[in-house]
């Protein structure tokens, strides 16, 4: 018998994050569930283990090279290759748009960009193992630039996203990018990655005020997670279809 797909999911040990993992567990995924607090990624694990989907807890911070390596290589010394990657850590500020700080911006680019690009490229020769690698980077809704530039109504805090929205907005172009780069190179051409949104979503990001469950939200994610040969790339999506840049 085949070992089963492999899949990471970062910022995992609460919301959509493990929402995310608990789906993919009960798609037969082998699941590591990142996770900067490994107590509570470990308290996480058992929790779903009760609800009979198992998962594997490690420590991971996607703003520390060395944390990254290291998951790198266990996946690599227990795998061999990796079919999914989620990147769904994220943070945002609850300061005000014409408040923001240039330290405020490095905080969120730290995570929401720069850890992306950190772990695409620590996994990516374990990805390309893979026989159908998907990559999956959890955007926003308030990302889009043509929404916002129409004036649309976009759910959440509009006076105080100017940071947020703008680190998806870079994760929008990262994702667009590799896209581009993986198909313009035959070995890496086999690797999916699209961007999701999973909507104004209850989470303690929010305080909870979203108006979708993690249920209704992580729907995009694992469907982006599991799509088949002839699925998209290099794709910006809700869970009702493409969504605008």
């Amino acid at each position: 018998m085949s070992a089963p797909p492999v899949a990471l999911v970062t910022g995992a040990n609460k919301g959509l994050g493990r929402e995310t993992a608990r789906r993919l567990a009960h798609h037969g995924y082998t699941v590591l569930l990142g996770s900067r607090d490994f107590g509570r990624g470990l308290e996480t694990a058992r929790r779903l283990a009760d609800e009979g989907a198992p998962v594997v807890p490690v420590e991971l911070d996607v703003t520390e090279p060395a944390s990254v390596a290291s998951v790198a290589d266990r996946v690599r010394r227990d795998h061999g290759r990796l079919q999914v990657l989620v990147n769904n850590a994220g943070v945002t500020t609850g300061t005000r748009n014409l408040a923001t700080t240039v330290t405020d911006m490095r905080d969120l680019f730290e995570v929401n960009v720069f850890g992306v690009v950190g772990l695409v490229r620590a996994l990516l020769p374990l990805l390309r193992e893979a026989r159908a690698p998907r990559i999956v980077n959890v955007s926003s809704t308030t990302a889009s630039l043509a929404l916002t530039g129409d004036g649309r109504a976009i759910p959440g805090e509009t006076d105080r996203r100017l940071a947020y929205a703008s680190s998806k907005a870079a994760l929008n172009m990262l994702t667009l990018q590799y896209a581009r780069a993986f198909q313009a190179d035959p070995a890496l051409a086999h690797i999916k990655i699209n961007a999701a949104s999973p909507g104004f979503t209850a989470t303690d990001m929010n305080g909870h005020r979203g108006t979708r469950t993690v249920a209704e939200g992580a729907r995009i994610i694992v469907e982006l997670a599991t799509l088949p040969d002839d699925g998209p790339t290099g794709g910006f999506f809700h869970d009702e279809g493409p969504l605008p840049w």
